[in-house]
């Protein structure tokens, strides 16, 4: 049974009232007309609360639990994939996974968040909260995707880096660090997608890339709303009130020039369609990577930091 976001209530009530429908119309005790006038208000209804969604809203949907994970793209968009765990150095995070696969014809080096599903899938895969040897296992394949000269693809969906004593004992702001130097050192084409939450450093670590997507109802901030509200007010209620300054959506940061593409979303959000999503996103990604191909290592490279550097400047002129 789907899961309902608060402000889906009208579309949760005409849906309960479709299935009783549809049950008495399998029986053969009515007609489908019925059925079909609440399919269409159904979809009115989605098309009309999706069409002015708030940034709380959006981050809600980003957080959506029936979310296409990264392990649902890879099974979707990659072939032979083979999975490559370890940092070498201390223990392999669930939190991040990646391995070598073909990609529309392509070798490439995927890479990408995990949040795991049930308590048992968050639990063992962090709620995506990649602690520092996660970050390295991320450097690890993006220097061998680079010896090989392979595309890398990075899929990002964390709230942000795992903040535990352990994690900070073992570096993390240093592997964070290390891993954006990484990608900005990269000899390869890198592609970043925001599939669900971008959260702060966490995020940036896999997607200081030559393109960066976004999926239309995703969110990618330096703090979640939670956090910004806890830092400037003390107050936990005031999350939306920071979702709004924070501009975290795919418009708002489009606009902002730190993402170079929005990819839309099936109607009612990525959840409600996953197969359609992925084939979305994977359209999006081949036409960026066939776009990239071509330049050479010093290109790809310059291309990446100019990217990042010039971000903002256009405010202070």
């Amino acid at each position: 049974m789907s899961v309902y976001l608060d402000f889906e209530k009208p579309v949760a009530e005409i849906d309960s009232r479709l299935r009783d429908l549809r049950r008495v119309a399998d029986a053969g005790d009515t007609d489908q007309t019925e059925v079909t006038r609440l399919e269409a208000k159904a979809q009115e209804q989605l098309k009309a609360i999706y069409a002015k969604l708030t940034p709380w809203q959006k981050t809600q949907v980003a957080r959506h639990q029936d979310r296409p994970h990264f392990a649902d793209y890879v099974a979707a968009l990659v072939t032979d994939f083979m999975p490559l765990a370890g940092d070498r150095a201390f223990a392999d995070d669930n939190a991040i996974h990646g391995g070598i696969g073909r990609f529309r014809g392509r070798s490439v080096m995927f890479i990408g968040h995990e949040k795991g599903r049930g308590t048992e899938g968050r639990v063992k895969h962090n709620f995506g909260m990649a602690k520092p040897e996660g970050y390295r296992k991320a450097i690890r394949l993006m220097r061998l995707a680079e010896r090989f000269r392979l595309p890398v693809i990075a899929l990002v969906d964390t709230p942000g880096a795992y903040p535990g004593v352990g994690a900070e004992e073992r570096g993390q702001a240093e592997a964070i660090a290390r891993s954006i130097e990484c990608c900005l050192d990269l000899q390869v084409p890198l592609i970043a997608a925001i599939v669900g939450e971008g959260g702060s450093g966490g995020a940036v670590a896999l997607a200081a890339a030559n393109r960066v997507l976004m999926l239309e109802h995703a969110v990618y901030s330096v703090i979640s709303p939670e956090g910004g509200a806890a830092i400037l007010w003390n107050a936990a209620d005031k999350a939306q009130d920071a979702a709004d300054a924070l501009k975290i959506t795919a418009s708002d940061l489009l606009r902002l020039k730190v993402v170079d593409e929005v990819v839309r979303e099936p109607l009612g959000g990525a959840h409600r369609d996953a197969a359609a999503m992925i084939e979305a996103l994977g359209d999006a990604v081949a036409k960026h990577l066939m776009a990239l191909e071509p330049l050479d290592p010093a290109r790809l490279r310059e291309d990446r930091r100019r990217k990042f550097l010039d971000m903002g400047r256009e405010g202070l002129n």
